[in-house]
Parts: C-alpha cells; structure tokens; sequence
C-alpha cells in the first residue's frame, strides 16, 4: 500500500484503537467515513480548520465537541501516511552527517 490514511482514537494521552485505510490526500474524508464505520463511531464534522491542518501538515485531530454523538476518547487523530515518500532532511547545518 503506497498511501494511506492512519486513523487513532487517544483516550488519556495513549493510543486507544487505531487503523489504516487505503486513502489519497483527496479522497480523505471518504477514508474518514469508512474508518469511521469500522470503528463505530459517528464522523466528526469536518471544519475549515481541518482543512488547513490536512493540506499544511497531512494531519488533524477531532476533539469530542467535533462529533454529534458522544465519544468515548479525547481526540481522534488522523494522518496521511505516503509510504513511498522519501524522508525529508533538515537543512539545519547542526544535523549534517
């Protein structure tokens, strides 16, 4: 799997549940409703805020007042995982080899 969308329930500052989809940057909110089903819990309301985080960073996180229903975790996190990304190097001469 090239990329994929890495979804984790945090209950108490530890990871509760968690699980990866199949998922492109575009297609994230239909990962989030299927990971979302196999999770059984309801979707979060998705907010511009979301969308920043998402396209800046591959990530955001859902507080429990972003669901209708109540939850039982702290926050739901989710990230774009991009397997065949290479890693980033910081430019910072302190962390040259």
């Amino acid at each position: 799997m090239a990329t994929s969308l890495w979804v984790r329930t945090i209950r108490h500052h530890r990871m509760d549940r968690q699980l990866t989809l199949p998922c492109t940057r575009e297609t994230v909110e239909e990962a989030l409703t299927e990971a979302c089903h196999q999770l059984d819990i309801s979707r979060p309301v998705w907010l511009d805020k979301n969308t920043r985080e998402w396209e800046e960073f591959g990530q955001t996180r859902f507080l429990p007042d972003a669901f209708l229903e109540e939850v039982g975790f702290d926050r739901l996190e989710i990230e774009y995982i991009d397997s065949e990304a290479g890693r980033k190097r910081s430019r910072d001469p302190r962390n040259a080899f």
